[in-house]
């Protein structure tokens, strides 16, 4: 086998080890929260406490994201991959030995901070492998499936685990996964020797930004649980623009900045971000609302709730790879993301028909593979563009925003739309006085209903906003001097 061909077959094992860990951290939020009502039931803790299992892991994995991309470009990818694997899997069983709620938050609060290592870094690995344009079209069509349909999988598996097994293993398969892609790490991901001395830390920088994400966050998860008035709600979300606005002043003086601002002012890099964040607070919609409405309205259980979403998955992967590898190289993102956008509008527009005795197979299922077909020609060439032309020394920070974007999605995804349902199912109430015995079942479908038509609306405007912003030619390959070819070496 010729030294190339050697090259190239081991591109493709580091794919796999990248795909592990993307799935690892992806389903992990998923898995979870299918978990908790058992571990709330065996830990004894409180309606009020649950939302800290969650909370914690958005809280540090959101705010440090930044912070862990830019570790990755300075300390180097191999190294930081290798930690936030071994983090992520030491917190996870951390987690599933919680013996009190104040243990179980404090390790998710630790599995998020790994994670923040974890998942820019693993995208930083595929950017500045695959430079070859037809390969990294279909390594990014991998990886944007799996971004897309990681939640899905998350809850067949949460399904199972929690069902069949205990809650705990839900925290436990975390090791599992993370012990593969080390292995994986320590044999395939190569870093080229560095010449040039390591830029410094800006530390103002990662202060700034790592608080102003936490506000974000926080102040999302306020909202949700307490209302848009409340002042722990709004006050952070000021706090929030403070800190950012602050962060991007320092970030045109300082000599090392955290985030150099033409990463971000690229029109085509700046296009792929937002429509992320877009994609990223639609999926919330799907996957929790259409989650309530299979268990609460159908009757369904955790392992048929995750079966349920399986053809999604095929589709997006479908879609995904015809995208990347067909559709992409001609037409480019600003004709396929748009496009991706409505596909998933209309596939919400068909989630309003759903009532009280809809049937999966003529009611559910054609919406969610409309959908899937729509999310894979969004996920995978926005990623793609989002790490496209960058400086290899700044691959890591260019890669934790699409996680940024995806996280900030799905914080603000969740507050919204949770406060818009909660708002029309007390409408609907409100309006059918005296309540009839099905009342609050209808109001619960009417508030899924209501949500589904908003997010539509968001995923039109985003398609008008991805068609003005995406340029109208995209480069193929990544115009990156000292094309880091000795990446994988055999």
């Amino acid at each position: 086998m010729s030294a190339h061909s050697n090259r190239s077959t081991l591109r493709w094992w580091v794919l796999a080890t990248v795909a592990i860990a993307q799935l690892m951290v992806v389903l992990d939020s998923s898995v979870v929260n299918i978990a908790l009502p058992s571990a709330q039931k065996d830990l004894g803790f409180s309606n009020g406490d649950r939302q800290w299992v969650v909370t914690a892991y958005s809280l540090a994995f959101g705010s440090l994201l930044l912070l862990g991309g830019r570790l990755s470009d300075i300390v180097g990818r191999r190294v930081t991959f290798i930690v936030g694997l071994i983090g992520f899997a030491g917190s996870s069983a951390l987690g599933g030995a919680a013996a009190s709620f104040g243990m179980l938050v404090a390790a998710r609060a630790l599995q998020g901070a790994f994670g923040a290592i974890l998942a820019p870094t693993a995208l930083a690995v595929l950017a500045t492998t695959f430079t070859v344009p037809r390969e990294r079209a279909r390594a990014f069509g991998v990886f944007g499936a799996i971004a897309g349909a990681g939640g899905a999988v998350g809850l067949l598996l949460g399904g199972f685990l929690t069902q069949d097994l205990n809650w705990r293993w839900s925290l436990y398969v975390n090791v599992v996964f993370a012990i593969v892609a080390v292995i994986g790490g320590l044999l395939f991901v190569r870093v080229p020797a560095r010449a040039e001395a390591r830029p410094r830390l800006d530390v103002p920088g990662a202060a700034l930004i790592s608080g102003g994400l936490f506000a974000l966050v926080l102040g999302f998860s306020n909202a949700e649980t307490d209302g848009w008035g409340a002042a722990q709600a709004w006050g952070l979300l000021v706090a929030c623009g403070v800190l950012l606005v602050a962060f991007v002043l320092w970030q045109l003086r300082a000599s090392h900045p955290l985030l150099p601002l033409a990463v971000v002012l690229d029109r085509n890099r700046g296009a792929a971000y937002l429509s992320i964040l877009i994609a990223g607070s639609g999926m919330f919609a799907l996957f929790l609302f259409l989650t309530y409405y299979l268990q609460n309205s159908l009757g369904y259980d955790p392992i048929k709730t995750g079966l349920a979403f399986l053809p999604m998955i095929g589709m997006l992967i479908l879609s995904a790879q015809l995208g990347t590898n067909i559709f992409n190289p001609r037409f480019g993102p600003r004709i396929l993301v748009p496009i991706g956008m409505l596909v998933v509008a209309v596939g919400l527009v068909l989630l309003t028909r759903l009532g009280a005795h809809s049937s999966y197979a003529a009611d559910v299922l054609p919406p969610l593979l409309v959908m899937g077909a729509g999310m894979g020609s969004i996920m995978p060439p926005s990623i793609q563009t989002a790490t496209l032309g960058v400086d290899r020394h700044f691959a890591g920070i260019a890669s934790a925003l699409v996680n940024t974007s995806q996280q900030v999605g799905g914080s603000i995804g969740t507050s919204l739309l949770n406060t818009i349902a909660a708002s029309a199912a007390t409408a609907y109430v409100a309006g059918h006085r005296p309540p009839a015995p099905d009342t609050a079942a209808l109001a619960m479908l009417h508030s899924y209903t209501t949500v589904y038509w908003v997010t539509a609306g968001i995923f039109v405007g985003g398609a008008l906003l991805a068609a003005f912003l995406f340029r109208r030619h995209v480069p193929a390959a990544a115009p990156v001097p000292e094309v880091v070819e000795s990446a994988v070496a055999a």
